[in-house]
């Protein structure tokens, strides 16, 4: 009797795969690997238009902005983000959908097929960049948005050429592998401009700007300039924006997520979708897209009494921006701070963003990532910032420090769960995936 050949285990295949996400380093900055496979697979990323995005903070939000907006507009869209915060499906999505099991075995699949001919093995990022570029492809998307991974020059993303490119802002993060100064960072973001592409600047720091504009973009978009935010004011669950683009104004569209932030992130994302289309967006198109936005894991109530909220500030601008959202949109009341870092945050500087010398209660845990920062090292860092020792704990896990935080807040109190989206995602699979019964909030 003939031996059945083994069942092709796609995540074990792709897990076997050097993983610098979790590993907390950068190979030697090449585009040679990814751009090899690409071209085994057929260079499946020049087959289909597409926007690219990048930016310190909000570059996921405004994807899946864009995203909605194309798609609200009538066109077939993927999209690509990362990191995913509870299932890899989540990196590659179609019509909005994560993708399914199966077709992401069958990428993964094609791609495996492919790597024995590369002169050395992708990595983990690498391979999923190339699957959602093949996937794509497959599909026959008619746009495609995808999300820088870390930088934008040397990024495995950067072997497309985007015809339009979004960059949401520029603040220092990642200094060990973008450089230590906001102009270093500024500079490998604008890699993902390429000559004769419309550039949405949402970064307005003159100082900055020649970076992007020495890249060659056709028509360059700057926010406060030619976009921006008219006006915004908090709503139930939400805010309610106008916003204004050089092509039109739009006034009173819901926004279902909390943070002025994300009023500045529909902006850019509004403005990106008419370069792409080289038209207005409908007002039509625009209400719907972004009433119907969803942002999990930034500033996301997943329950009630007390309040629960979630946020992936994962760096200083981040937290700043959590804080000033939490101070407008959010009654005063007694407030626990859950906290998790990774090793290469600056965790005083995160801790004094967040007031957490103001919190009723913080705890401090690891995420569970090789990259985690010790939880007695934040805790240090927690009573350098003037948090007092009998509001401290330490948690051995995301899972005790979620337990220990619900125990002590009151019911009309607060818990703010934030930091690595690494704890944010188990944090997430703890009070949302798997805890159906936890209240939700009203949508």
């Amino acid at each position: 009797m003939a031996t059945q050949p083994p069942v092709f285990d796609a995540l074990a295949w792709l897990g076997a795969h050097a993983n610098l996400e979790l590993a907390g380093r950068r190979a030697t900055p090449t585009l040679e690997r990814i751009s090899a496979l690409v071209e085994l697979l057929g260079s499946p990323q020049r087959t289909y238009p597409l926007l690219h995005t990048t930016g310190t903070n909000g570059k996921t939000s405004v994807s899946r902005m864009l995203a909605r907006l194309l798609q609200s507009h009538g066109l077939s869209v993927g999209t690509y983000t990362s990191p995913h915060l509870e299932r890899v499906n989540e990196r590659l999505a179609f019509g909005g959908e994560a993708i399914s099991d199966e077709a992401l075995a069958k990428v993964l699949e094609q791609v495996a097929a492919v790597e024995p001919q590369l002169p050395e093995p992708p990595s983990y990022f690498e391979i999923l960049t190339a699957a959602a570029y093949r996937f794509f492809a497959d599909l026959a998307v008619e746009a495609a948005v995808v999300e820088v991974g870390l930088g934008g020059t040397w990024d495995a993303t950067n072997v497309a050429d985007g015809m339009v490119a979004v960059v949401t802002n520029v603040s220092v993060d990642h200094t060990e592998y973008l450089g230590p100064t906001r102009a270093s960072i500024a500079a490998e973001k604008a890699g993902i401009v390429k000559p004769g592409a419309t550039l949405v600047l949402g970064e307005p720091d003159p100082l900055l700007r020649h970076l992007f504009l020495d890249r060659g973009p056709g028509r360059v978009l700057v926010r406060d300039e030619h976009f921006g935010v008219i006006t915004s004011r908090p709503a139930h669950d939400g805010q309610i924006v106008d916003l204004r683009t050089p092509r039109c104004n739009y006034r009173g569209l819901y926004l279902p997520l909390h943070g002025g932030f994300q009023a500045d992130n529909a902006a850019c994302a509004v403005a990106g979708a008419e370069a792409f289309l080289d038209a207005p967006v409908s007002a039509d198109v625009v209400v719907e897209a972004l009433a119907g936005m969803r942002s999990p894991g930034r500033l996301e109530v997943v329950g009630h009494q007390p309040l629960v909220l979630l946020d992936g500030a994962h760096n200083v601008a981040g937290a700043e921006a959590l804080q000033a959202a939490l101070a407008e949109e959010f009654p005063t009341t007694s407030r626990t701070l859950v906290l998790g870092l990774l090793r290469e945050k600056d965790p005083v500087g995160m801790l004094d963003a967040l007031g957490a010398a103001d919190a009723a209660r913080v705890v401090v845990c690891s995420p569970s990532t090789p990259r985690a920062l010790e939880p007695g090292a934040l805790a240090g860092a927690a009573l350098k910032v003037g948090v007092a020792p009998a509001q401290l704990e330490v948690a051995a896990n995301v899972a005790e420090a979620i337990e220990r935080a619900l125990a002590v807040t009151p019911p009309d109190g607060q818990v703010v769960i934030t930091g690595s989206l690494y704890l944010i995602g188990e944090a997430r699979s703890a009070l949302v995936t798997n805890s159906p019964d936890v209240s939700q909030p009203s949508r």
